[in-house]
């Protein structure tokens, strides 16, 4: 049997890890939660909340990582990865072909406030919109058409986006996508209790909301970076029939 590997290159905040648990609910699919993390936070030494229960957890060498995780053995038939794009810090890229690849985004406006209370002020790189939306065009020219999802219409319709993903996946949708068990999933890093704290107390994917809140002066800046990339990628994303 020939695995289908499904890499999630997503930025952080994004509700990656509730597309991971949607899933985790298919009849055919195994899960993995980020399995470059260690590799990251050892090449980088980002200074993340968990991080040295993260590196003693998991390979911290992102070639061990590839060749034994993402390219690793697998009894089923699909195999989900949900993966954060600024982790590929030093990274062969060339698996990549051997994968089917999807980029999640959130509109940073949304996004930077969530992620500002858990590693403070993020830089562009953080946001992994950049690494994205060179990805991206890295991807197109392998010859792959990567999907890209929008988190804000996934929560407006999520039957609906992951119909369309499953699609363009080949993969037939299944009703279990839509809801999971609340308080997390065996497959949840070690790092779960400092970012999950959301998406354990979720049964499926929440209604979207737009943040009331007034967008942080000192998060201009940095928004102003993000948005090009963001705008771009959106121009392709899968949308939404709400």
């Amino acid at each position: 049997m020939q695995t289908q590997r499904i890499c999630l290159w997503s930025g952080p905040r994004n509700i990656s890890t509730a597309l991971m648990y949607a899933f985790g609910q298919r009849s055919d699919t195994e899960i993995i939660d980020e399995p470059l993390y260690a590799h990251y936070l050892h090449a980088t030494g980002a200074m993340h909340p968990g991080r040295e229960e993260v590196m003693a957890s998991m390979q911290t060498e992102g070639a061990d990582v590839i060749r034994d995780v993402i390219l690793g053995p697998c009894e089923m038939p699909v195999l989900f990865m949900k993966q954060m794009a600024h982790h590929l810090v030093d990274i062969d890229r060339t698996f990549m072909q051997k994968t089917v690849n999807i980029l999640l985004i959130r509109d940073p406006k949304e996004m930077l406030p969530s992620l500002t209370k858990v590693i403070g002020l993020p830089t562009l790189s953080d946001t992994g919109l950049q690494i994205q939306s060179e990805l991206y065009t890295e991807l197109q020219g392998m010859g792959q058409s990567p999907s890209i999802i929008d988190s804000r219409e996934l929560l407006l319709s999520p039957k609906d986006v992951l119909s369309k993903l499953c699609v363009k996946l080949g993969l037939l949708f299944e009703e279990s996508m839509l809801s999971w068990e609340k308080g997390g999933h065996p497959s949840d890093g070690v790092w779960a209790p400092y970012w999950y704290q959301n998406v354990h107390r979720s049964e499926g994917f929440m209604p979207y909301k737009p943040k009331q809140e007034p967008f942080p002066n000192e998060l201009d800046g940095i928004l102003s970076e993000c948005m090009p990339y963001y705008e771009i990628l959106r121009s392709d994303a899968i949308c939404s029939n709400s």
